[in-house]
């Protein structure tokens, strides 16, 4: 559960929410979000043919696969005050995909908090600094800023 407010959101800006735990990002992962999404490039699905044919020895992740990841690992991180009714994907702003993530490769997310912006009937849009890093690597796989809706529960302090 979060251990964030709606009304001491303002005190953490700029400060790290969290990182979530590694994660594996497996072949059948990357199969299934192929076959999701229609994206069967074979330097994502062609096992052997990445191993001979792609500079990364192997197959590595869809970079929309490792963007599609960082909702549910901000939610393991806690982004969302736990006073919130809900919170619902805003927009994304500044994706970079900086470095692969080769099939069979651990991800973890680190989240800080950007920005806020109070809106009408204590509604926040809430700005984080996302980035994606693949373990072993200095480089991380993905950097975005993620903005989200803040609804206040019934009741909330605002």
């Amino acid at each position: 559960m979060s251990n964030l407010t709606m009304a001491g959101l303002g005190e953490r800006v700029g400060q790290e929410l969290g990182t979530s735990d590694w994660v594996t990002v497996d072949q059948p992962r990357i199969d299934t979000f192929a076959a999701c999404t229609g994206d069967n490039q074979w330097i994502h699905v062609d096992i052997e043919r990445a191993k001979r044919e792609s500079p990364f020895r192997g197959p590595i992740a869809h970079g929309y696969l490792t963007l599609a990841m960082v909702a549910p690992l901000s939610m393991q991180v806690g982004v969302i005050p736990r006073d919130a009714a809900a919170g619902l994907n805003y927009g994304i702003d500044k994706v970079r995909f900086l470095a692969p993530v080769p099939a069979g490769a651990r991800v973890r997310l680190r989240v800080v908090l950007a920005a806020i912006e109070p809106r009408e009937g204590g509604q926040v849009i809430m700005k984080t600094q996302n980035t994606l890093e693949v373990e072993g690597s200095e480089k991380p796989a993905l950097i975005a800023e993620t903005l989200a809706l803040l609804i206040p529960a019934t009741g909330a302090r605002q």
